[in-house]
């Protein structure tokens, strides 16, 4: 901790001044609560494998992903390591807590106990924005514009729990919207201070392997105490395989070039790429999942809402990446074949769901596996060809 116990805002970016930044200890710790978030969200979709499951699991993991991106842009551009900034990231660590607890029945009877919770966490982030514009005159324009922006989306989730559903559930959508909407319309005010270019990737990355960890144990808690046959291992392995494949596509290319936009004033690319990670994240998710039931069903046949849960995860993962290479690529042909090659895969899992009813769970699986291994192979040609 620094020598004095209180200390203002520093700048961390701009125009003429920037650090290399790498994740904190506070930030791998703050990290730590959000990995039981996504358990809990992962849990509640585990139970309810259905349409409503489904739009009920995207619904909440939103603003729990939400919660978790306002604190790293924060973070990136004022960040300094004394009590306050302590006692305010372990505030927020509460309520995430808070969240996770509420998660389970964030849509039925503790839907205003989520909702409070997310209201304070982004009350924590205004008051944050707030301190940082009073000590820095140069980030106050963009402070200001975040606060106002970010109040009304909170106000939104608080006046939700006056309303009865489906009206809370509206609020809800048209709060995030808001929230999504303001970083979007602050143009110029961001070329002022923008954000990290080695920072966020790194942050983005690290959220990405929390999802992959998860998926990793819905693999885990799929073959446990299950009999291990063949078929059972198999799965296992494919799952596995998936995982894997997943982080070998996205790490391989993952890098701050959308944000350098940003400094041109022009936000909309470098925030595409950030809002891309959304579904790019809940697919990875809802895939693990999806191959953790069909682990439990490897002798018999997968049932059909795990077998689409399994296919629309992979679908949504896929079709994210495209999005996220075509943005990172610097080589305009490069991109365009990368993004047409994802998007490939992702139709050939649709096709593998729409015609696999009657497939065998080892062969449904090995496809979508394969979906991810083919885009590998692609990828490791791209990269000779460089």
């Amino acid at each position: 901790m620094s020598k004095n116990l209180w200390e203002p805002p520093r700048l961390r970016v701009g125009q003429d001044l920037e650090e290399e930044r790498r994740a904190t200890w506070l930030e791998l710790f703050f990290d730590l609560i959000f990995v039981v978030a996504i358990a809990e969200l992962g849990h509640t979709l585990s139970e309810d494998v259905s349409v409503n499951g489904f739009i009920g699991f995207v619904v909440l993991f939103a603003p729990v992903w939400w919660c978790w991106v306002g604190a790293t842009f924060y973070a990136t551009r004022f960040d300094t390591d004394d009590l306050g900034q302590r006692l305010l990231t372990f505030t927020q660590m509460a309520i995430v807590a808070s969240l996770a607890v509420n998660v389970h029945y964030g849509l039925g009877k503790t839907a205003i106990a989520f909702a409070l919770s997310y209201a304070a966490f982004r009350s924590v982030l205004i008051i944050q924005y707030l301190n940082a514009g009073h000590h820095i005159p140069i980030a106050r324009p963009l402070t200001r514009w975040y606060a106002t922006g970010f109040s009304l989306g909170m106000l939104c989730w608080l006046l939700s729990i006056a309303v009865p559903t489906p009206w809370r559930f509206l609020l809800w959508i048209v709060g995030l919207f808001i929230d999504f909407v303001t970083p979007l319309t602050a143009g110029r005010l961001i070329r002022q201070v923008p954000p990290s270019l080695s920072h966020i990737p790194e942050r983005m990355g690290l959220f990405v392997i929390i999802v992959l960890g998860e998926s990793v144990l819905s693999v885990v808690r799929g073959i446990s105490g299950q009999v291990w046959t063949a078929p059972t291992v198999a799965i296992s392995l494919l799952g596995l395989s998936t995982a894997f494949s997943a982080w070998w596509l996205y790490f391989d290319s993952v890098d701050g070039s959308p944000l350098q936009a940003m400094r041109a004033g022009h936000p909309l690319p470098g925030l595409v790429w950030l809002y891309g990670h959304l579904p790019f994240v809940i697919g990875l998710s809802a895939t693990g999942i999806g191959i953790g039931h069909a682990i439990k069903y490897a002798t018999t046949a997968i049932p059909e809402n795990d077998r689409w849960l399994l296919a629309v995860g992979a679908m949504l993962s896929l079709g994210a990446l495209a999005l996220i290479h075509y943005l990172t690529c610097a080589s305009g042909e490069r991109k365009i074949r990368l993004a047409k090659y994802r998007l490939g895969s992702a139709l050939a899992v649709l096709g593998v769901a729409i015609v696999g009813q009657n497939f065998s769970p080892v062969l449904f699986v090995g496809l979508i596996a394969l979906a991810y291994l083919v885009q590998v192979a692609l990828g490791l040609r791209e990269s000779r060809s460089l």
